[in-house]
């Protein structure tokens, strides 16, 4: 496929915009639309307007479920694909449609107070950076970004703009995280040293050489606007709408699908934040018998992390994350009869490990239990955590209530400065499955937090800030 001009970019006060947001949002802001004070601005109603860039698949349940909130008008559907959005479109006609963003928000930042982002994980950050650039409150889709850099920017833009913010882990307002925390306040467990995460993903293809490219672009799909921050490509089939998981050119492979739902419970449950060291091993690929084959822009098939945690002021030590996916399960706990099952029947789990004892969950952090199981029932703890009404599907309700009373007054499951360390631990684990395409990169990775950078293998730090497309860029 030849290049393609952006067949909206020609508008200079568009382009104006995506250069120098900043200004453009300070300017925005005076206009008496919205209730602006220290505190962040409040709807001017008691209904939450919102924007949704990403009207098909999960963006497409995350907009319906806004709207049974009872709380909140979907004002405006952006996607670039047509075929996606046309659900969305037919179930809110009133809905205003844009396939491009950046000229939703140019022509509509008057109208709609908040955005919801679900869109491929590449373009997460540039989205919701330009809306709270503008004062809009922001719903992401998990993960938050796709780089490291990002969610660190993200979670500081939280408090910059002062924007109710919330990512689309929808298991963080589950019951489970809750009452497990509350087990392990009580010390059913004692201290918990090591927990192990593991997921069936992926579920897509991984592991794999790059497609040949098709020569026909289906007509409703923009494949520019769907690259976004990506490198230019020519359009291979299958691809959209959710194979890209496994290219890291746009996804983050298995750790970014499911690593937000569970490890959510060990952030939690134990206050760990940033992970300290990581390494991995993953799977091989084999192209014949005996010639194992190299795939640098594919996830690989399988990994082993380990991601080591500093002490927080609920453990006595280190703590210890296993992260296994492509199937790969931990032992079973010698607690668990033969027959009992162990995790989640979907392939997903959680374990901890306590002096005294261990718990485990499934996905979204469902089903908590005891080991052996009989204390399950038996379990005694004071609730010291409020519950979300709703549970994982009050997750959206959450959001929409804490846009409308303003930043700050209310506290979310999954608010940025819970989710932004979350999702940049994840995506430091991802630096080691990484490290392993890099000559020397099989080794223990050294994280300096504060730098935002590996101190000991130099190569894997160009995965922390990636070089965003013309047109695309994200500035700080």
């Amino acid at each position: 496929m030849t290049e393609e001009k952006d067949p909206i970019t020609p508008s200079p006060s568009r382009r104006d915009f995506i250069k120098t947001s900043s200004i453009a949002a300070a300017s925005f802001m005076i206009v008496p639309r919205f209730v602006l004070g220290g505190k962040g601005f409040i709807a001017p109603s008691d209904r939450l307007v919102i924007a949704g860039v990403g009207a098909g698949g999960k963006g497409e349940s995350d907009i319906a479920n806004f709207y049974k909130s009872g709380k909140a008008e979907i004002g405006f559907l952006c996607d670039v694909d047509d075929r996606r959005a046309a659900k969305s479109r037919a179930s809110f006609p009133k809905a205003k449609y844009y396939k491009d963003w950046r000229e939703m928000y140019d022509k509509e930042h008057k109208n709609f107070d908040a955005v919801s982002i679900s869109t491929p994980d590449h373009n997460h950050a540039i989205i919701t950076y330009h809306a709270m650039q503008l004062g809009k409150h922001v719903y992401v889709q998990k993960p938050m970004t796709h780089d490291i850099w990002e969610a660190r920017l993200l979670t500081e833009a939280a408090k910059k703009y002062k924007v109710v913010t919330q990512m689309g882990n929808q298991g963080s307002s589950n019951d489970g995280t809750r009452l497990m925390s509350e087990w392990y306040d009580a010390n059913l467990i004692g201290d918990v040293h090591t927990v192990y995460c593991w997921t069936n993903r992926p579920v897509w293809p991984q592991g794999i050489k790059w497609p040949a490219p098709q020569p026909n672009i289906p007509q409703e799909l923009d494949w520019n606007l769907w690259l976004g921050t990506a490198p230019k490509k020519d359009y291979v089939d299958k691809l959209v709408p959710f194979n890209w998981r496994g290219w890291w050119d746009y996804g983050t492979g298995a750790l970014g699908d499911m690593g937000c739902h569970l490890v959510e419970a060990p952030f939690r449950v134990l206050g760990i934040q940033y992970a300290k060291d990581v390494q991995a091993s993953v799977g091989s690929v084999y192209v014949d018998e005996f010639k194992e084959g190299h795939f640098p822009e594919s996830c690989p098939p399988s990994s082993h992390i380990t991601l080591t945690f500093p002490k927080t002021n609920k453990t006595k030590g280190d703590v210890t994350l296993h992260w296994m996916d492509g199937g790969i399960q931990p032992e079973r706990p010698e607690e668990l009869l033969p027959s009992e099952q162990f995790g989640g029947e979907e392939g997903n789990g959680t374990l901890f490990i306590g002096t005294k004892g261990k718990m485990y969950a499934s996905t979204y952090s469902d089903a908590p239990t005891l080991l052996p199981t009989a204390r399950t029932k038996d379990a005694k703890a004071p609730q010291k955590w409020a519950r979300v009404p709703g549970g994982a599907n009050g997750h959206y309700a959450q959001w929409v209530e804490g846009c409308l009373a303003g930043y700050g007054k209310t506290e979310l499951s999954s608010s940025f400065d819970k989710a932004g360390p979350l999702t940049e631990a994840l995506l430091m684990a991802n630096l080691a499955v990484r490290g392993h395409e890099l000559e020397g990169g099989r080794i223990k990775l050294v994280w300096d937090n504060t730098a935002m950078k590996v101190t000991n293998f130099d190569a894997v730090n160009q995965y922390i800030k990636r070089q965003y497309r013309e047109g695309f860029e994200l500035k700080a």
